[in-house]
């Protein structure tokens, strides 16, 4: 299992455990982020949207320009923006941490 933790727009930080080769997103949906993922991780939209602590950014692999084309359409986008079903958990993320974009929506009610 590879632990991450999330940080909530009131800056509560929740942790998440989720299986090698799951996607950061099923991890975050697991434990009631509001991260609709409404493509269903096919990279056609930007609704699973998190921020990466600037001390993991680095660490993980770039962003294909696919990607970067979706974190145009997303709302509150920083400098390490990512789309979580884009980041497949691995033994060297143990201890990633991401926030929730302060204008995340949810519609599926998590």
């Amino acid at each position: 299992m590879v632990k991450v933790t999330f940080v909530t727009t009131d800056g509560t930080r929740l942790d998440a455990e989720g299986e090698e080769g799951i996607s950061l997103l099923e991890a975050g949906q697991a434990i009631g982020m509001p991260l609709e993922g409404t493509c269903e991780g096919q990279m056609a939209c930007s609704t699973c949207h998190v921020i990466v602590d600037p001390d993991w950014f680095g660490r993980l692999k770039p962003a294909s320009d696919d990607e970067e084309d979706m974190l145009d359409l997303a709302a509150a986008v920083e400098r390490t923006s990512r789309l979580s079903c884009q980041i497949v958990l691995t033994p060297e993320l143990e201890g990633l941490t991401v926030r929730i974009p302060r204008e995340s929506k949810d519609a599926q009610g998590y």
